[in-house]
């Protein structure tokens, strides 16, 4: 065994990507010292997603002042990869963290993302990557879209900022002054779910509650990205209702590509792009992948199902390593994984294990390193 590549997604509540990485590289290398190991650290657009692409390709991390969730100015960050693109992570100034004990989905704003977007463009970016996750937010990305240059307008003609609870309020969008840059930039929105802008599956019903919206918050919410969503649809000739993603991080997905011309893709697949995957797996004698439960989920486009079907296309096998293994998993093995392994050793609740993650994961890539090495070499 001469080259690995390991890209394991996090195991949540236990155990972050570079971690993981962290204690596959030591048993790897442990086993055979003279190997060629790759970390590919993932995040899945929210917190830790700019951590993440620096520590798997390296560049600086910008700190910035920024607007936070509810108007006031914070500390906020984006970073910038050694080809100039810039990683930003909606959770910088728009997330949850940042409400806790004063949530209010029809009051908060995204106006800073479009700030720490601005920020990168000024400074030189021409490809931004926006990461979908954690969001306090359910404006439609309006406020972002506004930091950028895009004007709403009332029935009275006065431009205002709109926030969940006003969206039923634009009744004309003026694009004219949008940020020039972006005109010749290429935006990537990070979206790991496929949930329409509305309705029961939408933003507000599925993600409302946890922002801290009531029933009856939840089915104004709703309202008022219908009603914007009508706007957008007759005035810029953009139908983003149904739109796969739309209704990631309270309709940011959809106002993404409404007013900014962003395409949204799966995180693992612009992980994967932005760090050239399909060429490091050139000479690859192994990929390690895995998260924290796989389970008929992971074929929807999570890391796991992502990193197999492109090592699949170059024959280089994949093993999964996972916390728990779930039902219904057979298809996983079509889309290019070799084999699955749970590090828990015990059958004992996740309450108990979750303590011990980084000693069982030890564990088990320690007994599947000391089975390769006993493998007989193959012969060039």
């Amino acid at each position: 065994m001469k080259k690995f590549l390991l890209v394991p997604d996090s195991f949540k509540g236990t155990m972050s990507s570079a971690a993981i990485c962290a204690v596959m590289r030591s048993a790897i290398l442990h086993h055979f010292p003279a190997a060629e190991v790759v970390s590919i650290p993932v995040a899945d657009g929210g917190e830790g997603s700019v951590d993440a692409f620096l520590s798997a390709l390296g560049g600086q991390k910008i700190n910035v002042r920024a607007q936070g969730p509810l108007g006031e100015e914070i500390d906020s960050f984006y970073g910038v990869l050694p080809d100039h693109t810039a990683v930003i992570e909606m959770a910088a100034c728009a997330g949850l963290p940042l409400v806790y004990g004063r949530m209010q989905p029809s009051k908060t704003t995204t106006y800073g993302v479009g700030q720490l977007m601005r920020h990168a463009l000024a400074s030189g970016c021409r490809k931004i990557i926006v990461g979908l996750g954690g969001s306090a937010t359910n404006d439609l990305g309006s406020g972002a879209a506004a930091a950028l240059g895009v004007r709403f307008l009332d029935a009275q003609g006065q431009v205002f900022l709109p926030t969940g609870g006003t969206l039923g309020r634009i009744a004309s969008i003026d694009m004219s002054a949008l940020e020039s840059a972006l005109l010749g930039a290429e935006i990537t929105t990070m979206c790991d779910i496929d949930n329409p802008l509305y309705g029961e599956r939408g933003a507000a019903y599925v993600f409302g509650p946890q922002k801290g919206a009531d029933a009856d918050m939840v089915r104004f919410l709703d309202a008022q990205l219908r009603a914007a969503a009508e706007v957008i649809r007759t005035q810029l000739g953009r139908d983003i209702a149904e739109l796969p993603g739309a209704g990631a991080a309270g309709g940011m997905g959809g106002g993404m590509v409404a007013f900014l011309g962003s395409r949204l893709q799966p995180g693992i697949e612009t992980v994967l792009d932005t760090v050239r995957f399909d060429a490091l797996l050139r000479g690859a004698d192994l990929v390690l992948t895995g998260e924290g439960r796989l389970d008929s989920q992971t074929l929807g486009g999570k890391v796991v199902a992502g990193v197999a079907r492109r090592a699949k296309k170059q024959r280089v096998p994949v093993l999964a390593i996972v916390g728990e293994i779930g039902d219904n998993i057979g298809a996983i093995y079509e889309q290019g994984v070799s084999a699955i392994f749970s590090i828990n050793r015990a059958p004992v609740d996740f309450s108990i294990s979750k303590h011990h993650s980084a000693e069982n994961l030890a564990i088990a890539l320690d007994n599947l390193m000391r089975f390769l090495r006993a493998l007989p070499e193959k012969e060039e």
